[in-house]
């Protein structure tokens, strides 16, 4: 890996950091728990659009133990970790398809991740009426990764030749 690639990652990690910090100041209250904006995804989904998961799957984790061990805990951690493979695994198979426009992959990857969250939910808790909340959380995940996809295609466009 070039010391410009790695210079590159750094920074996107502090970046994702940071959205996810801007994040948890964000109050958002629905009432029901879960639903966030997923600003951290913009990073992501510029890695992912960029290189790929080999690249995007390190910032991800960074970004989930920082964020979890300053203003979370052990299970938003797990919960997060979930929902963020999923969603990073659709995201890739659906650019690597080439099928898909960049808000399509998005809100796919918003759904996705709410989908891998409630999994972990259940592995933890064996709660089956967890599985009630999905389809609210799954269009929330659809809303917000519209609204992200929306502004990775412009950063994607502004971006592409640097």
């Amino acid at each position: 890996m070039s010391a410009k690639k790695t210079a590159y990652l750094g920074m996107m990690a502090a970046l994702s950091i940071l959205f996810g910090y801007v994040e948890t100041l964000i109050p958002l209250n629905f009432g029901i728990p879960g639903i966030k904006l997923g600003l951290a995804n913009i990073v992501i989904l510029l890695l992912l659009y960029r290189y790929s998961w080999k690249e995007a799957l390190p910032v991800t984790l960074a970004r989930i133990l920082v964020i979890g061990f300053m203003f979370g805990n052990m299970f938003s951690i797990v919960y997060s970790l979930a929902g963020a493979l999923l969603s990073m695994l659709v995201m890739s198979l659906l650019i690597r398809s080439g099928r898909f426009r960049i808000i399509g992959i998005s809100a796919a990857g918003g759904a996705a991740h709410n989908v891998g969250q409630i999994l972990a939910a259940y592995a933890v808790t064996t709660t089956l009426p967890l599985f009630w909340y999905l389809p609210i959380l799954m269009i929330a995940g659809t809303l917000t990764g519209i609204l992200i996809g929306i502004l990775v295609g412009l950063i994607h466009e502004r971006t592409s030749g640097l």
